[in-house]
């Protein structure tokens, strides 16, 4: 876990350096004509994760996340975590925010898709299309946005859980 907390703060470092037009996301990912973010990035961590069913083999799940903003409410990241079971886990992702839900200013959905590498050996099946411990993942974020930096978020995590999680924009 020491080397996930590391390598997540390099990643942090190197995206508070970069320029606007320099980002680390995919070039693709950019669309143009949109309005830039006033944000550079988000950090999000969540240290409770709620599971639909009991497990005596279910482990507490800890996550960092680290998300670049990017213009017109899109961003990618990575997220570094412990999963359900205790193994270390990652997701790569991209997304796009959606501000004013239900015409709530301060209410917002964040939709992220990706490829989640963990859930290997005895666990490998616990998630669907799971091949040499990477898998597909889209997840909903339901938030609401307590200032302009800070934000509490839901994110559905399939039929397993729901995590609770606190964002931070820089």
């Amino acid at each position: 876990m020491r080397a996930a907390i590391v390598a997540l703060l390099l990643n942090a470092a190197l995206i508070s350096n970069a320029s606007a037009t320099q980002g680390y996301c995919p070039a693709f990912l950019v669309p143009q004509g949109e309005p830039e973010s006033s944000f550079r990035g988000e950090f999000t961590f969540s240290p409770y994760t709620l599971h639909w069913s009991n497990s005596s083999e279910h482990k507490d799940v800890v996550l960092f996340a680290l998300d670049e903003q990017l213009p017109g409410g899109r961003l990618c990241g990575i997220s570094l975590f412990t999963n359900s079971f205790g193994q270390p886990s990652t997701i790569v992702y991209a997304g796009q925010r959606f501000d004013n839900l239900l015409g709530q200013p301060n209410v917002f959905l964040k939709l992220t898709a990706g490829v989640m590498y963990g859930y290997v050996g005895k666990y490998k099946d616990k998630v669907p299309l799971n091949r040499g411990g990477f898998s597909p993942i889209l997840i909903p974020s339901f938030g609401y946005q307590l200032n302009p930096n800070d934000s509490v978020q839901l994110k559905l995590l399939g039929t397993a859980a729901v995590m609770f999680s606190y964002g931070r924009r820089f």
